[in-house]
Formats: structure tokens, sequence, C-alpha cells
């Protein structure tokens, strides 16, 4: 009965028409304002920002010419090994004498460069064909280095020219010296295969390693230059107080090409 009371006396009271009306309180203004900026500001993100993401992959520190398989061209026993491993021949050089039955004979370089694998011993049989030492194809000690990494197939066309890249050397501490900088040179479209691996860096090991999760395609990587010890530019502002030497293993971490994230809404 009081609430029925209460209904009927507000209907018979006049309509209080000359109060203003409070449509929100200063709170829920503010509230209001900012949603609407920070709204505001995502669109105009949204239209004109970029989303940058980077791959990573394993990689390796050669020369730019790669490297070569010597292969014995007779069958025999290896009376002597003529070169050292870590030597730098010219073309046709010594490195294996091997007796035949028509005499001794001496397997020579193909062309110059640095003997990085030495496959055959003294008092070995080896045929025909055999893979006795592995040749990177360096001709001067002033030859620069470059990091070849082996990318994922669908992340090649991504990656855009002169793209920056950070290398983690496996041989230098990171939390000491940082990361090893550089830029893209160029991208092979092509998919490797794990011979054609092994056939550019004389190591069928390697050409197996990099293929474990697919043919990836091979990015050739110019490493920053500084008035470092090492000549090279680091994260760090001295780097490591020593040099790099080819086929060292490093992971890479390419910056691929600026993503609008409006196009991520499209069809």
């Amino acid at each position: 009965m009081q609430f029925r009371q209460q209904a009927l006396a507000k209907l018979q009271s006049p309509e209080e028409l000359d109060l203003p009306v409070r449509l929100a309180r200063p709170q829920g203004w503010l509230a209001l304002s900012v949603t609407l900026v920070v709204l505001a500001a995502a669109a105009v993100w949204a239209v004109t920002g970029s989303v940058a993401s980077t791959v990573g992959a394993p990689a390796i520190l050669t020369h730019g010419q790669g490297s070569y398989i010597l292969q014995s061209p007779v069958a025999g026993q290896v009376t002597a090994v003529l070169a050292r491993q870590g030597e730098r021949l010219p073309a046709a050089a010594p490195v294996l004498k091997v007796r035949t039955s028509k005499g001794d004979s001496v397997v020579r370089t193909v062309a110059p460069g640095r003997v990085t694998m030495l496959a055959a011993a003294i008092g070995q049989i080896i045929g025909t064909g055999a893979n006795v030492a592995a040749v990177e194809k360096v001709a001067r000690a002033s030859d620069p280095l470059y990091a070849t990494v082996y990318v994922p197939a669908e992340n090649a066309a991504a990656i855009p020219a002169k793209a920056p890249v950070d290398l983690t050397v496996s041989s230098v501490p990171t939390q000491e010296y940082g990361v090893l900088r550089g830029h893209v040179k160029s991208v092979d479209r092509t998919a490797q295969s794990a011979q054609s691996i092994a056939a550019f860096l004389g190591d069928s090991q390697l050409g197996e390693q990099f293929t474990r999760e697919g043919r990836p395609v091979a990015v050739l990587v110019t490493l920053d230059r500084s008035a470092t010890k090492s000549g090279l530019s680091w994260s760090t502002s001295g780097g490591p107080p020593f040099g790099l030497d080819s086929m060292t293993l490093a992971s890479a971490s390419v910056k691929l090409a600026d993503q609008r994230p409006v196009d991520w809404l499209l069809p």
C-alpha cells in the first residue's frame, strides 16, 4: 500500500521542467574522453603504423665464394700429406702423394684457397673420386668474411634488400661481447638441397644439418665494419678481443619487411 501511495503522489505532482538535467557525472565524461582518444590513436596507427618482425635461422661465416671438395683422381695408398689444415695454397699446389700401380701421383688443388679439412692420412687406401680435402676459395688474407644464413623458404620473399641482421656467434660469449651486426647483401630465391649446401661449404654434415627442417634459401649477409679488434661491428662498443675465422657457426635474426596492421583485417 505504501508503494502504491507513493506512485500516485508522484503522478499527481507537477513535472520539474525548470530543473537542469544531469546527463553524466564529470568522472563519466573523463572516462569517455580517454576512450575516444585511445580509439582515435589506434585507428591512426592501424592506417599509418607498421609491425616489425624477424625470422631466426642458422648461419655460418664464410668467404663469399664458398668452398670446394677436393677429390682424388687416382686410386691407391696415401704415402705423404703435403698440406696442413688451415694452410692457404695457390692453385695446383700439392696436397697428397698417392702410390698407384703406375707409380706415384700427386693430388693438387683445383683453385687457390685455404685448407679447412683433410680427410686422408698416411697409409690410407683411397679410391678414385674419394674426398680427400675441403678447400675454401680465398686467395688473400684480406678477403672479407660474409655470413651465409639458411632461412626457411617461406620467409625468403619477405626479406628486403639491406635488411639488418644480428648474428649470435657460437665462439663469442654473447652476454659479454654482444651480437655481430650485418645487412642482407643478396637473397638466393632457389631452395638449397643438402648436396648444394655441402658443395658450397665443403662439408656434407653441414648440408644435412641445415636441411633438417626442409630446403632453405641462402641469404648472403655483409658484415658491418668497425674499428674494433675483430674489425667488425658489434652490439657492444668493443666486441671480442680477437678476430673471427671462416666456417664459424652462428645463429641469425633477420628483420623482415614491415607489415601494415590494417592488412591483417583485410581478406
